[in-house]
């Protein structure tokens, strides 16, 4: 049964990830004593093919029917029984208001520009005077003038004011769905807070692996930010040594993604895989020994999961190290074991442990690069034999460049939009030199105690991330560097990926078929894409953003964009590239006019604006005391700045059909006039709490 997958762990993963899907999609499809019965039939009925069908034709059939079957509910199973909101205690079950909630930090508080973010599980909430036991996981945000108590650390237990409330859904069309990157992570609940709203309970003294793990990751950070000099200096050898990635700016993050260097900035396989090379490398005069290979695999499986216990055990890491512990275990058995199965077998234990990891970006990435490598490097290898060392080392990183970048190139065009076109060049210098850094930054944490020894290897430290750094910036600046601006759904992303595999595939096997099976990919992800260009450039719009604090307008004309904003918001990079540059992508937008004198559809006062556009007439209010002239029939009106005083106040010179609040006001403005927009029977749409407001015209 399934002898076109020739792999056991490969063929259970496959099965076990399917149900896992099916638990993500479809969570009502049956009910979880439902499947528990089914898992159980199942279970008894493989085990009752083996005893009567032993001697039949018949056993490979059934027995392979009930296994892949049993798999398969056991991955339902797993999703459902690991999502919290399952539990007849969450948080999101209907209770009583909460007044009070007791919960521990359960990770290293994150740093931000006005505050800090701080991941809690619940323990206890009380509700109408009562404490009961509640569950689920919270993200508190404390504000910067909160933050002035007491630091919060791992495993603190603290007392929270005031009710958690549900994660939103994106704001505004295209944006990232950060409630369900959370929801997938266990996370639904959050709450912003204030000066006394939080109190520190309890400090953890002392208790279990994590624990001592994030105080090992402490002390790291501690000596790295007391040896190596230079700001963006320290925050990139935290980034490489320890996975702290809070403290890099945006003009280095779009650096290293622009140079196709990104994936050094976060501790996950390449870091893992350098330090198991080093190891080997180290330990290559013993080879000859027969003993050898079994001290290697024990050495480096101590190695491999101290560096994760020093980089606070996060999932990235743990996910990457169980990824070599399998590889390392495999080894020495030699030929009897197989790479394929390998890789599958750490990943069902990985999904076993945290299902929720199948559509975590970093898990996809990690294993479609490893598979990648595996499968392409040799043979790509084997295509040129170089005449000295110095040739033979450029072209062993160049291959795995190609493999890694030739399995993962889709879901970087599906999640990041972008494609990084030096990317082998840049890999040529990025690697060595974050090896460089990685290992520097090793020695640094072992020098430690000797603190002048620790103090000129962070000097040797800073000058290596300079040239990395300068390195990311040059390859960035270079013409053409980036292909950006990329949309492609899900579906065009199987299609890319199945493009890919059957071009492999027809080089590897030599068969017409998977030419053929090639170009019919090529022809569905071409219908589509011409589909959606065919929509959206005879797309019309008019979007009145969520931005916090800032007006911002868009019409849109097919692919041509006239946005109207504040200069602020017209200046923050960060803020367009995250809240409107994703519908953009969406629509398929070329050129962007931002607030031009020259807009024929705009005629400008004092304090206000009317834009005449598509037979829709638009009138902007985003300034006190606005000299409006008698007698302005609108269609839309867009509120910004607290501008007016009432609606009673510019009734007898506009009329209106619908009143839209941009995100520039207060939210005590927005409801104070939506109170009285009810008593008018006027239209109101608050994008603060409404999210974008989004017309066809």
């Amino acid at each position: 049964m399934l002898k076109w997958i020739p792999y056991v762990m490969v063929r259970v993963l496959i099965f076990f990830v399917a149900g896992i899907l099916l638990g993500i999609y479809c969570p009502d499809f049956i009910s979880p004593s439902g499947a528990t019965l089914v898992f159980v039939i199942l279970l008894l009925s493989y085990g009752a093919g083996f005893l009567l069908l032993k001697h039949t034709s018949w056993l490979p059939i059934i027995s392979g029917l009930t296994g892949i079957s049993t798999i398969f509910c056991a991955g339902y199973l797993m999703w459902i029984g690991k999502t919290d909101s399952s539990d007849h205690q969450h948080l999101s079950k209907p209770k009583k208001p909460i007044d009070f909630y007791v919960a521990s930090v359960t990770n290293t508080p994150e740093k931000k520009s006005n505050g800090e973010r701080v991941e809690v599980e619940l323990r206890k909430v009380k509700s109408g005077g009562l404490w009961t036991r509640a569950s689920g996981k919270i993200l508190v945000y404390r504000r910067s003038d909160t933050t002035k108590t007491e630091g919060l650390k791992y495993g603190d237990e603290i007392l929270v004011s005031g009710a958690p409330v549900g994660l939103a859904p994106p704001a505004n069309p295209g944006e990232f769905d950060f409630r369900r990157f959370l929801n997938l992570k266990n996370i639904f609940h959050q709450q912003f807070v204030g000066p006394h709203q939080i109190t520190l309970a309890a400090r953890q003294k002392s208790g279990g692996i994590l624990f001592y793990s994030q105080q090992a990751k402490a002390w790291a950070t501690t000596q790295i930010r007391k040896f190596v000099p230079g700001t963006q200096e320290q925050a990139i050898t935290l980034a490489l040594v320890v996975g702290i990635t809070e403290e890099l700016d945006n003009d280095l993050q779009d650096a290293y993604a622009a140079s196709g260097a990104m994936h050094v900035l976060s501790v996950s396989g390449l870091h893992v895989g350098i330090i198991y090379a080093i190891i080997l490398l180290l330990l290559k005069p013993l080879s000859h020994f027969s003993w050898s290979r079994w001290l290697t695999a024990g050495l480096s499986l101590i190695c491999l999961w101290t560096y994760a216990f020093v980089t606070g055990l996060s999932p990235s890491v743990l996910r990457a190290v169980m990824m070599f512990s399998f590889m390392v275990i495999a080894r020495p058995f030699g030929r009897n074991t197989n790479i394929y199965n390998t890789l599958a077998a750490s990943a069902f234990l990985l999904l076993l442990y945290d299902p929720h990891l199948v559509l975590s970006v970093g898990f996809q990435l990690s294993y479609l690069a490893v598979l990648g490598i595996v499968y392409l490097q040799r043979p790509l290898y084997n295509l040129w034999e170089p005449a000295s060392l110095f040739w033979d080392k450029i072209w062993q990183i160049t291959c795995v460049s190609v493999a890694a970048q030739g399995a993962t190139f889709a879901l970087g065009l599906y999640y990041f939009h972008q494609f990084p076109v030096y990317f082998l060049i840049s890999n040529l210098l990025v690697i060595p030199l974050s090896t460089a850094v990685l290992v520097g930054g090793i020695v640094l944490l072992f020098l430690s105690p000797v603190a002048w020894l620790a103090k000129s290897t962070g000097m040797v430290l800073r000058y290596l991330v300079t040239l990395l750094n300068g390195s990311a910036f040059f390859i960035e600046d270079l013409p053409y560097s980036v292909v950006d601006g990329v949309q492609i759904n899900g579906l065009q992303c199987w299609l890319l990926m199945g493009i890919t595999a059957f071009i492999i595939l027809l080089f590897t096997a030599r068969k017409f078929k998977f030419l053929v099976y090639g170009m019919l990919c090529v022809i569905v992800f071409s219908i589509l894409h011409w589909r959606h260009l065919f929509i959206n450039l005879a797309r019309e719009q008019l979007i009145v953003y969520q931005v916090p604090g800032h007006s911002a307008v868009e019409w849109l004309d097919g692919d041509q964009s006239y946005f109207y904003s504040d200069s602020a918001l017209l200046h923050d990079e960060r803020r367009i590239r995250f809240h409107i540059r994703p519908n953009r992508l969406l629509c398929g937008v070329k050129e962007v006019d931002s607030n031009s004198s020259g807009w024929r559809f705009r005629k400008s006062f004092q304090g206000f604006s009317i834009f005449l556009w598509k037979k829709n007439t638009v009138l902007l209010i985003d300034k006190p005391n606005a000299d409006l002239p008698d007698r302005v029939t609108v269609d839309y009106l867009i509120i910004g700045n607290n501008s007016i005083r009432s609606f009673e106040s510019i009734q007898h010179k506009a009329n209106f059909k619908r009143v839209i609040f941009d995100s520039s006001n207060s939210r005590y403005y927005v409801a104070k006039m939506a109170r009285e927009a009810g008593l008018k029977n006027i239209s109101v749409h608050s994008v603060m709490d409404q999210g974008a407001f989004v017309i066809n015209l």
